[in-house]
């Protein structure tokens, strides 16, 4: 492990707000998987992957996306059940890993360089450690790897909800009961520490993704069953086998980048550090009053931070390339 190199701002594009990339539907595998595409502002562009967290979407890539367009051509999905999605038949982290692998197939654009936040960060490890030849580069925002004290998570308050038969019900009754507007400011300040870095437009469209929740019959249901299927991972991580996420981890030949907010309330904030120094080839950058989805707060902190891994990589590259 060692320290993020962080690139010159001024390599970045100037500061904007993007609306939301456009986006179309997928029939994949029988059910219909929606992307969001940023379109490559350069000839030379890399392909991307952007892989959303536990209530996200692929939304939530606009920012980075957009600053990163210059040195990569992003795809961002919505997993089965979330955003704009069809739900799946499961909602367990080696689902969805198969879910991204097909869709790098699919799309044929492999080796990606692979993003994921949270849930989306979990299930890149597995994807990245299983599909090696897939993944070019991996970076790591708030990644929801195992730990135990939940007491470190606002999501520890739903362990109960878990033990409930139907749970799924008792979450559709309550998402009713709470207007979209306080449901969407309830999100915002869980993943985010400091809202004025929010800008009013980024608001508006998190309120529509509220929205777009609330007319989904499968939403509440999508949720609870992953948060289970999360929580089962972490519990098998300590046990024996081949399944721990940890150990997946540690066996990740890609050049890896763990970003941390250091105010994150959902994903205890010791597990970006450990994360880095379990994988072999990892860079760490640990952001002081930054919360749970840095790709949403400070953008243009992990962009830079991104075009430290890809310009390291591709020295990297082209010295093995004079080499041979």
């Amino acid at each position: 492990m060692k320290p993020a190199t962080l690139a010159p701002d001024r390599l970045l594009p100037a500061h904007s707000v993007p609306p939301p990339w456009p986006g179309r539907q997928v029939r994949l595998d029988g059910t219909v998987t929606y992307v969001r595409e940023t379109p490559a502002t350069a000839p030379d562009a890399e392909p991307a992957l952007y892989v959303h967290g536990l209530g996200g979407s692929a939304q939530n890539w606009t920012d980075l996306a957009g600053l990163l367009a210059d040195r990569l051509d992003g795809h961002a999905i919505d997993l089965p059940g979330f955003g704009r999605s069809e739900p799946g038949p499961r909602y367990t982290v080696p689902f969805f890993a198969e879910r991204v692998i097909r869709w790098i197939e699919h799309s044929g654009r492999g080796p990606v360089h692979l993003f994921g936040n949270s849930l989306g960060g979990a299930i890149s490890v597995r994807v990245a450690a299983l599909r090696p030849e897939l993944v070019r580069t991996l970076t790591l925002v708030s990644p929801a790897l195992p730990f135990l004290d939940f007491r470190r998570s606002l999501q520890g308050r739903m362990l109960p909800l878990l033990a409930i038969p139907r749970a799924e019900r008792l979450a559709a009754w309550r998402l009713a009961q709470l207007a979209p507007e306080v449901m969407a400011q309830q999100v915002m300040e869980a993943c985010v520490a400091d809202l004025s870095r929010i800008c009013d437009q980024r608001r508006q469209e998190a309120l529509e993704e509220i929205r777009v929740r609330y007319e989904a019959e499968h939403y509440a249901a999508a949720y609870v069953r992953t948060f289970r299927g999360l929580v089962g991972s972490f519990l098998r991580s300590y046990l024996p086998g081949s399944g721990s996420l940890w150990r997946m981890a540690g066996s990740i030949p890609a050049p890896t980048l763990v970003v941390g907010g250091r105010r994150d309330r959902l994903v205890d904030v010791r597990v970006a550090p450990q994360t880095a120094r379990v994988i072999p080839d990892s860079r760490l950058l640990m952001l002081d009053g930054v919360g749970h989805v840095a790709q949403l707060e400070v953008p243009r902190l992990v962009a830079r931070a991104v075009l430290g891994l890809l310009t390291e990589t591709g020295e990297v590259r082209q010295q093995a390339d004079l080499a041979g």
